[in-house]
This record gives C-alpha cells, structure tokens and sequence, in this order.
C-alpha cells in the first residue's frame, strides 16, 4: 500500500468518524445541564456538518468517490460517552464526565487530522492539505473550549457536589449513631430496674 493510499483510507475512516458524531452530539448537548456546555456541542455539531462537506470535496481533489469505512476507534469512543450518559451522576458532575468523553472524541480527530495533513503536504496535495487543516484547527479550538469550561467553572462545582454529598452522608451517619445510643440507653434503664427491685426486697 502506498502513502496516498494510506491517506485515502484515512480519510474515509474520518467520514465515518464524522457521521457517527452528528448522531453522538445531539443526545451529549440534551444531557449537558450547564447552558454554555450544551451551546459548545450544538455549535460543534454545525461545525460537523460543515466538516463533513468538507471531507467530501477533499474525496473530490483526490479523485476518489465519496465513501466512509467504518472507524471502531470513533465507535468505541462514543459507546464509552453512551455509558457515561447513563450514569447515576447530575448536574456538574455529569457536565464533567460529558466534557471527558467529548475530548477523547476530539483527541482521536486532532490525531487522525494531524497525520493526514501531514501526509498530504509530503504527496504535494496543497488543496487537500489546507481542507484538512482547517478542520483540524476547528478540532482544537473545540477541544480547547471544553478544556476552559472544565476548568473555569465545572471541574470545581463537580467538587462541591461531591463533598455535599459526602456532608449529607455523614449527617446521616450521625442521626442514625445518635439513635442508636439513645435505644441502648433505655435498653439498660430497662434491664437495671429489676435488680433494683431485687435489692430492695433483700434489704427488707
């Protein structure tokens, strides 16, 4: 296999890619509670459209009719964010889970776009070079989105609610251990009393 076919193979793979996240992306933005975090994944998802045409007027330079091959790699990503989706997990928390499995899915792209830009400056292909290039800048300026969001806000409120949690557990714990103790104080004020009794027959 030659490099240019190495890169046509690339491409069809980043077709696929692309296709599985237009389904991917709606479903993540309905989950995400933050408002800025759901308007990230619908602007992406435009942006993903326009990737994709992209993708097939690079089929088009090259000659080559438009045709995906399935990507596992993509695949796989998004079963992962699928089973964070149905995690036990609100609010910030799951906005963070959601920013972790959309940047896998971006890392995966910066990686594939990176190589076939590269591949495709070596072959002299100037015009497929600078369609994949555009979209690989548009890949890390999404990925450096989510990357402020979890930062600047939503890491840090994920924090608070665990250790609201983790205070609501622990008052719990402490009702239930108060209790308990009272139980067993009138366990015992229970039980004394016969042999008090007792006691004071004997003295009699």
């Amino acid at each position: 296999m030659t490099l240019h076919e190495m890169l046509v193979d690339e491409i069809k793979d980043l077709y696929h890619a692309e296709k599985q996240l237009t389904k991917a992306l709606p479903k993540m933005a309905k989950a995400a509670n933050h408002e800025d975090l759901r308007e990230a994944f619908e602007m992406h998802l435009e942006e993903t459209h326009e990737q994709i045409t992209r993708l097939e007027e690079v089929f088009e330079a090259l000659g080559e009719k438009v045709k995906a091959k399935p990507c596992p790699g993509m695949a796989g990503i998004l079963e992962e964010g699928k089973d964070t989706m149905e995690e036990d997990a609100e609010g910030a928390v799951m906005d963070a889970a959601l920013i972790a499995a959309a940047q896998r899915a971006e890392h995966y792209e910066i990686g594939a776009y990176g190589t076939c830009v590269e591949w495709a400056r070596l072959l002299g292909l100037d015009e497929v070079a600078s369609l994949l290039e555009a979209t690989l800048e548009e890949e890390k300026a999404a990925d450096q989105k989510l990357t402020a969001l979890a930062e600047s806000e939503i890491n840090q409120a994920a924090v608070a609610e665990g250790q609201s949690e983790d205070e609501e557990e622990v008052e719990d714990t402490g009702r239930g251990r108060s209790s308990g103790r009272a139980t067993t104080v009138r366990r015992q004020s229970s039980t004394t009393r016969p042999r008090a009794k007792a006691a004071d027959r004997r003295r009699r």
